[in-house]
């Protein structure tokens, strides 16, 4: 029988819970030291204290990653982590206390010395835990034992791969079986056992101490359908794996489709619960554009009509997450004959291969044939493009589910139809009203391969962390009115 491992921050749930208890011992430590002996949860502004940082950590925890690799840190990289997550929980603290207009110069102190103490404890106990457990995984005995199966040429690479997270690893390869004829190089270091794989060793599997089994499938290889067999006929529990899987994508999953069980590759995964505080921070950013988008109306609206009169809103088809087909709404900026003399400005494109349209002094814009002193268009279009208030009304189809605040542009129906393989990835998350290109002085960008690596790089490294910096970032980008000529 196999015992499936936590993943994600709960694997690491010994530390949440140092982390919490810490975060409380370092408030009685501090109440004590600002206010004398007695019990702060008896006392009311004390209570709402410690309340508020348990609620902000618990948000820390579940909104950023400080877990993640916490057994491979050294001294110093430990020592910035835990500062680093005490920032934060202090940032929400202060935040949320500001926007209240709840403190005193009592309670700000007494959160000062709590992070404080917090972060000379906290950094003791965090270390202490990681002696613990390298103290347990050293033991050999109380490893995993593992037997590894491929063939000659994959198995130095195996090896590489299995340890290269360090000696933390709870397991221990204890024999390797070949698949295939040929030489074993460079694995002398390892004093691993080596035999050929047949009949006979499999059956001495049944009196070794073997734990488990990892069979690493070459590609010229036939499917080993009776050494599996044989394998659960012992009990072992076996992690099959195809070299070929593992060269397409650095993001694997196990899943059920109907009754198969599948191998799942991806660009990236992302835990339920990301997906969910992605979906709410949409959800309350949709809710606060559409309030912002209809005091706007008020005032762009008229300007609109009297520059050409028409709809207000520019509705249109475009290409959402996984080639989906939504509708997206602007603020219109544009003469209503836009769409039909986009065909004769085409040769003034200044994205290579048509695959996006920009143009300098685009002569569609409502009000472009006016002109300052410097020759520069000034029309009531160039005005609500310049400041993206054209695309306020795009809160609206974040908040319906289309899009999402942080994301890719999305396309239109005929820059889609021109897409080659690689542009695709672009499509593999929800489109955006900002996003990695928008932040990166989109009227510079002229070549759409460097759009697509901006908008590649943005989905293998997701984040909410990544998506708090680029909605930051657009902030300053709109505010300086940067790439949005």
């Amino acid at each position: 029988m196999n015992q499936k491992h936590l993943k994600g921050w709960l694997k690491h749930g010994d530390f949440i819970l140092l982390d919490i208890l810490c975060l409380q011992v370092s408030f009685v430590l501090s109440f004590w030291a600002l206010r004398g002996f007695g019990n702060p949860y008896r006392n009311a502004s004390a209570q709402f204290q410690i309340a508020l940082l348990f609620v902000c950590q618990l948000l820390v925890i579940l909104l950023f990653n400080n877990y993640g690799g916490i057994l491979r840190r050294g001294l110093f990289d430990e020592a910035v982590a835990v500062v680093k997550y005490m920032a934060i929980v202090l940032l929400f603290a202060l935040v949320y206390l500001f926007a209240i207009h709840g403190t005193a110069a009592a309670s700000r102190l007494q959160i000062g010395v709590t992070a404080v103490v917090f972060v000379a404890l906290d950094y003791v106990l965090r270390l202490w835990n990681k002696r613990r457990i390298f103290r347990v995984i050293a033991d050999e005995d109380k490893k995993r034992s593992l037997v590894l199966i491929t063939s000659p040429a994959l198995v130095e690479d195996a090896l590489l791969k299995l340890y290269r997270a360090g000696s933390w690893r709870d397991f221990r390869v204890t024999g390797i079986l070949l698949m295939g004829e040929g030489m074993v190089s460079n694995v002398e270091q390892y004093e691993i056992p080596i035999q050929p794989l047949n009949s006979e060793s499999v059956r001495s599997l049944a009196q070794k101490w073997v734990d488990e089994v990892f069979i690493l499938q070459p590609e010229d290889q036939l499917f080993p359908k009776a050494l599996l067999g044989d394998l659960m006929t012992m009990g072992i529990t076996v992690h099959y794996a195809m070299s070929a899987f593992d060269m397409l994508s650095p993001f694997m999953d196990s899943r059920k489709l109907g009754d198969f069980k599948v191998m799942t590759t991806s660009v990236r995964f992302a835990d339920a619960q990301q997906m969910l505080f992605k979906r709410l921070i949409d959800i309350i950013g949709g809710l606060v554009g559409c309030l912002c988008t209809g005091i706007l109306y008020l005032f762009v609206a008229p300007a609109i009509r009297r520059a050409d009169p028409g709809p207000i809103f520019f509705t249109q088809d475009r290409i959402g997450e996984n080639g989906k087909v939504f509708k997206m709404h602007k603020f219109r900026s544009m003469y209503m004959d836009a769409e039909e003399r986009k065909a004769t400005l085409m040769e003034q494109n200044k994205i290579a291969d048509s695959m996006m349209f920009k143009m300098d002094d685009d002569p569609r814009i409502l009000g472009s044939e006016k002109k300052d002193k410097n020759g520069k268009p000034m029309g009531i279009g160039n005005f609500i493009r310049n400041t993206s208030i054209d695309e306020f009304p795009q809160f609206y189809d974040v908040l319906i589910g289309n899009m999402s605040l942080v994301g890719w542009r999305p396309a239109t129906l005929d820059e889609w139809e021109k897409y080659d393989l690689q542009h695709r990835i672009r499509a593999s998350m929800k489109p955006g009203i900002t996003g990695m290109w928008q932040v990166s002085g989109r009227s510079e960008i002229t070549d759409f391969n460097e759009v697509v690596r901006l908008d590649r790089e943005y989905i293998e490294n997701w984040s909410l962390l990544l998506d708090l910096k680029i909605l930051l970032k657009t902030v300053w980008v709109v505010a300086r009115k940067r790439g949005a000529e």
